[in-house]
């Protein structure tokens, strides 16, 4: 079931996520940022206690199956994310003021 992540484009951002992930409850906490010397998003993910998981995934579009940034962490069972350009333009990642614009959306999935 794809569910879209509202996120701003705010450089520092936390969003605890209340996400279903093959037909089950889970609640994960994110904390989304910009790289400014990198120009790059990324996004830390922590369980609903706050135990880390995954750190630093950046924010990237690509052809399948490159274009699920969780895929080397399926083990974890949390899912997939993908970046969408929504805009139509060539642009492969999300500046600065892109991100939850429309431009540039999360979408979370199944694995």
């Amino acid at each position: 079931m794809a569910q879209i992540l509202n996120l701003t484009n705010a450089p520092n951002q936390s969003v605890q996520a209340s996400l279903v992930v093959n037909g089950e409850s889970l609640t994960l906490n994110l904390r989304v940022y910009y790289n400014r010397a990198g120009e790059f998003w990324a996004m830390d993910i922590a369980d609903r206690d706050g135990n880390p998981l995954v750190s630093s995934v950046p924010f990237v579009t690509g052809d399948w199956p490159a274009a699920n940034i969780l895929s080397p962490f399926a083990y974890l069972r949390i899912g997939s994310a993908f970046v969408i350009n929504q805009s139509g333009g060539t642009a492969d990642r999300p500046d600065d003021e892109s991100l939850g614009t429309g431009s540039f959306l999360l979408l979370w999935d199944d694995n």
